[in-house]
């Protein structure tokens, strides 16, 4: 007998007739009716236009006697009104904008290489300059929107790389790729693994700079492959992704027992091996002919005793200003692949005979 009761029940729906007494669709639920004046809203058996014509004259009974176009311009200012959502949200804006300013700008000082004091020191004054300047705007609630404090340039940077770091990672997780591997030691004597990696993405070559691992104790091949091999585990890697790896000619790296590429042999045995591109100037300029290999010697014999004593090297600038020449100074050799043999020469070969 319920169940015959409760499927008579009529589910009414809100019409717009409901309008002239005072009722908009509630904001809670477009079925229900709300009373524009109070905000009461009535339940779905309540919806009748006798209760809703009731409910204006006993609760409103000044405004009974109003015409349609008072209601409707009574609702188009209760839809205009502002929420407690959208007062958040307009308010949240110019903090958000300031935020991703500071991001953009964070970004800029990590590519150009300079301290993250000038955020504060030069950027924000110049931001400053140029409102008040060009624009004739007060400088003061935009700039403190704008964080380009020391530490949070830092921060940004710092999640910045995070985020390019996990996106690196998860592509490397499921693509084969090259790994390059370089050893270098810091003037502090601190000892430095830079690895890069080469991929396909998007049918496009693509290389990437890796990590950059610290060497706190010996840099013997074995120490070097657990670096490596720790770092593939932390960011779930798996190591038979490597198809070829490259590395410089030290025993460290290509020792045939206990270098660096026996132990990566050892966990990928179909792993090709190269030597590092890197120094492929070098490689060549040891293999030079007789004539051209005591040419390139004389220029850094030369240049060695120009750039050894102070005072040489303070008169040799001295006769290139004064000949009007494009350099100033001479490039010292070098055993790294930015200054190598060929640019000592062409620097050489670019001044006055």
């Amino acid at each position: 007998m319920a169940e015959a009761e409760k499927s008579k029940k009529k589910c009414r729906q809100y019409s717009v007739e409901y309008l002239k007494y005072g009722f908009i669709p509630a904001s809670s639920n477009q079925q229900l009716p709300q009373c524009l004046i109070c905000g009461k809203v009535f339940s779905n058996e309540a919806m009748k236009p006798s209760r809703l014509n009731e409910h204006l004259k006993k609760a409103h009974p000044d405004k009974a006697d109003k015409n349609l176009t008072f209601f409707q311009s009574l609702r188009d200012k209760f839809q205009k009104r502002p929420t407690l959502s959208h007062m958040f949200s307009n308010a949240s804006q110019p903090n958000t904008d300031g935020l991703c300013a500071s991001y953009n700008i964070s970004l800029l000082i990590a590519k150009s290489g300079k301290p993250h004091t000038i955020g504060e020191e030069l950027i924000l004054p110049a931001i400053s300059e140029v409102l008040s300047t060009v624009l004739h705007k007060s400088p003061h609630d935009i700039i403190k929107t704008i964080p380009l404090s020391n530490n949070s340039v830092q921060r940004c940077i710092d999640e910045m790389a995070e985020n390019v770091e996990d996106i690196l990672c998860s592509i490397l997780r499921t693509t084969d790729f090259a790994l390059q591997l370089d050893e270098s030691t810091l003037p502090g004597n601190e000892s430095l693994l830079l690895a890069y990696v080469r991929f396909i993405k998007d049918k496009s070559l693509t290389q990437e700079l890796f990590f950059a691992k610290q060497l706190n104790t010996d840099t013997k091949g074995e120490s070097i492959f657990h670096v490596v091999e720790q770092f593939f585990k932390d960011k779930e890697i798996p190591l038979t992704n490597i198809l070829a790896c490259a590395t410089d000619g030290a025993p460290s790296m290509t020792g045939r027992y206990c270098g660096y590429v026996a132990y990566l042999k050892k966990a990928v045995p179909n792993v090709f091996t190269i030597h590092c591109v890197i120094h492929r100037q070098h490689l060549v300029a040891k293999n030079l002919s007789d004539r051209l290999n005591k040419s390139l010697h004389t220029v850094i014999t030369a240049v060695n005793k120009i750039k050894v004593h102070a005072l040489n090297d303070r008169l040799f600038r001295e006769l290139c200003v004064e000949n009007d020449e494009d350099f100033d100074r001479l490039l010292l050799h070098t055993e790294v692949h930015w200054l190598l043999k060929g640019n000592c020469l062409r620097r050489f070969y670019n001044h006055p005979k």
